[in-house]
This record gives C-alpha cells, sequence and structure tokens, in this order.
C-alpha cells in the first residue's frame, strides 16, 4: 500500500493507492498517519477512492489513528466505494466517529473552516 501525502488549505491529504486496506497494509497506514500526527499534522481527509477492500484491521488502523490524536485534531474521508462506504455504515462509523464526503475538496473546505473556527 501506497499513500501520497499533500498539504492543501492547512489539511493532510492522504490519497490511498492500493486497492486493500486489509492486515498487509494497515501497519503502513498506521505508521503513515503517526508521522504525519508527530510532525503536528492534526486535521486530515482521507482519499479511499482507490480502495475496494477494507476488512476490520483496515477498521482498527482508522481508530488508532484517532486515538493516536487524542481529541486534538479530526479525521474525515471521502471518495468512498459502494463497498467502504457499506462498511461504514454497518460498523456506524459514518455517526459521530467520521465525517464522509463526497470529494476530496468538500472534505478539504470543511475541515479548513473548522480549523479557523477557534
Amino acid at each position: 500500500m501506497e499513500f501520497e501525502n499533500t498539504l492543501q488549505n492547512g489539511v493532510t491529504v492522504v490519497v490511498f493507492k492500493g486497492l486493500r486496506m486489509d492486515a498487509a497494509a494497515a501497519p503502513l497506514f498506521k505508521s503513515n498517519m503517526v508521522d504525519l500526527i508527530h510532525q503536528g499534522a492534526k486535521r486530515f481527509v482521507l482519499d479511499l477512492e482507490a480502495v475496494d477492500f477494507m476488512d476490520s484491521s483496515g477498521l482498527a488502523s482508522l481508530m488508532s489513528s484517532m486515538k493516536t490524536l487524542g481529541g486534538s485534531g479530526e479525521i474525515a474521508v471521502c471518495c468512498l466505494g459502494e463497498k467502504v462506504r457499506k462498511l461504514f455504515a454497518i460498523t456506524r462509523l459514518d455517526r459521530g466517529v467520521f465525517r464522509i464526503f463526497g470529494s476530496t475538496a468538500e472534505a478539504v473546505t470543511a475541515l479548513s473552516s473548522t480549523s479557523t473556527q477557534g
């Protein structure tokens, strides 16, 4: 699993380049996020457009990233395919845990406006 990390309007955008977010990819993602958080990033948009499959270890790495932020930031997800969207709904992670957006631009706009309020 590879990632492309960019900074857009004060928000770190992480674009997934692999089809699977599973036991093989989750540790790499988690390590990438921990590095970014330790470098001072607090607001993230995860672009999951390429991801066609996510299992419990993928979900656990997302939750671990939230825990690493310690309530001092936010992670939003965008561009979910049907299978991944259903997984977020089944696990109820789409209800108050992660905000879900249709596009990267929408997510960045929402998170960058959140960071300027307060």
